[in-house]
C-alpha cells in the first residue's frame, strides 16, 4: 500500500472531537447501546427544554471518552429546539492545573460577551469597566484601550484577564483577589447583558445555554487535609451559588472523580444528579469479551480508515490489519476509550511502513502504552486495583478517586433485564497485563482474611 494512504489514515486519527460539519458527521458512531443507553439529550437537554427556570447541570466522564463530541451533538439538538447555545472549551482560557472559580466565571464572561455581541448592548458594562479602569490597567491591561462605542474593543478586557491568569502565574493571586471583590457587580452586569440578549435573539430562539467544557481536566488537589477538602469542593460546592447566578442555563463538565467524593449528595442537591458518560463496554462484568462493544469500536475504525479508499473495497481485517485478532486486540486494550483508540492507531502507524499493520507494530504500541500506565500507579495501589478487578466496585476513598481520574480504573454502565441501571468498574486492560498487577491479584486471592 502507498505511503500516501498510510499518511491519510494517520491524519484521520488525529484525536479531535467530532464537530457538526458534514465530514465529521459521517464519521460519528452512535455508542448508546454499549454505554447503558446513555443519551445526552434525554439526560441533560430535556431539562433545559421543559424547564421554565434556569437549570445548572454537571456532566462527567473519563477524559477521552467522547464528552466533547456528545456536547457538540447536544448543542445542535438544543439549537433545533429553540435554544441559543454558547459553547466554549475552558482550557483555552484556563491553566487546568491551577483553577479557581474566579477564573471560570471570567472565562464565562468572555465567552458570553463574544457569543451574544450581535444581540445585546455592551453598554451594560460601561459603568462596571469605567469605574474599575484603574485596577484593570494595573492588572496588566495597560495595552487594552477602552472605547465605550465599540463592543469589540471591550471584550478584549476580559480576554486579557483570562490570558494573564493562564499564562502569568505570578499575577494570578493578585487578579483573583481583586476580581473576587468585584464578582457580585460583574455578574450583575453580565446578567443585564444576557437579559438584553434574550430579547433580541434570532426568530425561533428563546433560551440561552452556556456549555463550559473541559473542566473535567482539573486534577484533584487537597486544600484542607483535616477536612479532606479538595479544589473540586471549593469550585463546584462552595462557590455553587456564583456558578448558578448566570441568568441562563449552564452545563459544567466536571472530573469523574468528583462524583465519587463525600460531596456527591450535596452536588446532587445543588445541581441535580450529575450525568456521567461511561466507557464503551469491551468486556462484561464477568470478564468476557463484549462483542457489541468491540464491533462498535471497529466501526469507528472503519469509518475513519475506509473513507479514503472505499472504491477499492479495502477490508479492515485483511488489508488494514494483518488479521481480525489484531483488530480485536487493539480495540479491547483501549478499555472503551475513543481517544485512546485514536492514539493507538497513530502509534501503530508509526511502526508501519506498508499495510497491512503487523502484529509487531501492535505489540510495540501496546507495550509502550502499558509502561506509561504502569508508571502512573503507586506501589500501594496495585492491591487496590486487584480488589476492583474482582469486586467491580470502588471504595469511596481518595486513592480510588485518584485512580479514576488517572484512568487506571474505568467506569461502565449497563441496562439490566429488570431495567435497572448497573454501574460497575474495572481496571484498565493494559494494567491487567503487567507483572505488578498479576502479583497483586494473586496476593489478593490468597489473602484468607478476604475470603469470608
Amino acid at each position: 500500500m502507498s505511503e500516501a494512504l498510510i499518511a491519510e489514515i494517520y491524519n484521520a486519527f488525529n484525536p479531535y472531537p467530532l464537530t457538526l460539519n458534514e465530514a465529521d458527521r459521517k464519521l460519528y458512531v452512535d455508542c448508546e447501546a454499549v454505554r447503558g443507553e446513555d443519551n445526552i439529550m434525554r439526560q441533560l437537554g430535556k431539562k433545559i427544554i421543559v424547564s421554565d427556570t434556569n437549570t445548572y447541570q454537571l456532566y462527567a466522564g473519563h477524559r477521552g471518552g467522547g464528552k466533547t463530541t456528545e456536547l457538540y451533538r447536544l448543542q445542535q439538538k438544543l439549537e433545533n429546539k429553540g435554544c441559543f447555545v454558547v459553547y466554549f472549551a475552558a482550557d483555552l482560557d484556563l491553566d487546568v492545573n491551577d483553577v479557581q472559580y474566579t477564573d471560570i466565571l471570567l472565562a464565562c464572561t468572555r465567552a458570553i460577551l463574544n457569543g451574544l455581541k450581535e444581540y445585546s448592548d455592551i453598554n451594560w458594562f460601561d459603568e462596571w469597566i469605567q469605574s474599575r479602569w484603574t485596577f484593570l490597567k494595573d492588572l496588566a491591561l495597560s495595552e487594552v484601550k477602552f472605547d465605550k462605542s465599540s463592543i469589540d474593543l471591550k471584550i478584549p478586557v476580559f480576554g486579557k484577564l483570562t490570558t494573564t491568569l493562564k499564562n502569568v502565574p505570578s499575577r494570578r493571586e493578585e487578579i483573583r483577589k481583586q476580581i473576587d471583590i468585584e464578582m457580585p457587580s460583574l455578574i450583575d452586569s453580565l446578567n443585564q447583558f444576557i437579559r438584553e440578549g434574550k430579547k433580541n435573539l434570532p426568530d425561533g430562539k428563546h433560551k440561552i445555554v452556556v456549555i463550559v467544557d473541559n473542566l473535567d481536566r482539573i486534577p484533584p488537589t487537597t486544600i484542607n487535609e483535616k477536612e479532606g477538602k479538595t479544589n473540586h469542593d471549593e469550585i463546584f460546592i462552595d462557590r455553587s451559588n456564583l456558578l448558578q447566578k448566570l441568568d441562563c442555563h449552564a452545563i459544567y463538565t466536571i472530573p469523574i472523580s468528583f462524583i465519587h467524593s463525600r460531596k456527591a449528595n450535596l452536588a446532587a442537591d445543588l445541581y441535580g444528579f450529575p450525568e456521567v458518560l461511561p466507557m464503551i463496554k469491551v468486556r462484561d462484568r464477568n470478564d468476557n469479551p463484549h462483542s457489541l462493544g468491540i464491533e462498535t469500536l471497529k466501526d469507528i475504525l472503519s469509518k475513519r480508515i475506509l473513507q479514503f479508499d472505499a472504491a477499492r473495497g479495502l477490508s479492515l481485517e485483511k488489508d488494514i490489519f494483518e488479521n481480525a485478532d489484531l483488530t480485536n486486540k487493539i480495540c479491547e486494550m483501549t478499555g472503551g476509550q475513543v481517544r485512546e483508540l485514536m492514539h493507538f492507531m497513530q502509534m501503530v502507524l508509526d511502526w508501519t511502513d506498508e499495510l497491512p499493520i503487523r502484529e509487531k507494530a501492535v505489540k510495540r504500541t501496546l507495550s509502550l502504552y502499558r509502561n506509561n500506565y504502569r508508571n502512573t500507579v503507586d506501589e500501594k495501589d496495585w492491591i487496590k486495583l486487584a480488589e476492583v478487578s474482582q469486586s467491580k466496585q470502588i471504595v469511596n476513598e481518595q486513592d480510588y478517586r485518584d485512580l479514576l481520574f488517572r484512568r487506571c480504573i474505568l467506569e461502565y454502565l449497563e441496562l439490566a433485564q429488570d431495567d435497572e441501571l448497573k454501574k460497575w468498574y474495572d481496571v484498565h486492560p493494559l494494567l491487567k497485563e503487567t507483572d505488578e498487577f498479576q502479583r497483586a491479584l494473586e496476593e489478593y486471592k490468597n489473602d484468607e482474611s478476604r475470603v469470608n
